[in-house]
């Protein structure tokens, strides 16, 4: 096959737009990113606020920013010489694969690879660039959602404490009918407020990758 053939490179291209949302999530830092976020929501106990659109859209900006050096990277070795017709589709694919693949690994752990070497039955490479992408991709992805849940966990324990005195208070007082989540919803919205929530969360997300 001749992937030269503006045809071919035409049929390619479209093909890479309709992946395009299953490369954002198991590709980048997105799925860390709005999972995170999504924990956050229901710790503090409010299901629809921020509403999901919002959650989506500073999700995909976060993840903008967080890829920006990688996106810098590919854009100037492999988007723009093939813009410039200095290079075939296939080359830019070529060398556009090292810069994502080297943000990939640097955020996998080693026993999720091995993992997948392992069902695969492929022995282990002399060099971490030498994985091919069916191997990093799938390690990368629930290494990601390993790191969201470990982070999750710790959001939920300051508003969980909260929600347990205000349940012991309440059972205290013999006030056993009156929701305690009712009551602790705005102390959680208070403290969350006072330490400056979305500072500290968004600032924790983002140096994770760094």
């Amino acid at each position: 096959m001749n992937f030269n053939d503006p045809i071919i490179e035409v049929f390619l291209l479209i093909s890479f737009l309709s992946l395009l949302p299953a490369v954002l999530v198991m590709f980048t830092s997105f799925t860390r990113i709005v999972v995170v976020l999504s924990f956050a929501r229901q710790a503090i106990g409010v299901q629809q606020i921020p509403p999901t659109p919002v959650i989506i859209g500073l999700s995909l900006f976060l993840t903008l920013f967080v890829m920006s050096p990688t996106v810098d990277v590919i854009i100037k070795d492999a988007v723009s010489p093939y813009i410039d017709k200095q290079i075939s589709m296939q080359e830019a694919f070529r060398k556009a694969e090292p810069p994502i693949k080297a943000f990939m690994l640097k955020q996998t752990r080693e026993k999720d690879i091995a993992l997948f070497l392992s069902i695969a039955k492929k022995e282990t490479p002399s060099s971490p660039s030498e994985l091919p992408l069916r191997i990093v991709v799938p390690a990368f992805a629930i290494s990601e959602l390993k790191t969201a849940f470990e982070i999750g966990f710790l959001i939920y324990i300051p508003f969980l404490i909260i929600d347990m005195v205000v349940a012991s208070i309440l059972l205290s007082m013999g006030m056993m009918m009156l929701p305690p989540v009712l009551i602790s919803l705005p102390f959680k919205l208070l403290l969350f407020v006072l330490i400056d929530g979305w500072n500290l969360l968004i600032g924790s997300i983002v140096r994770s990758f760094q």
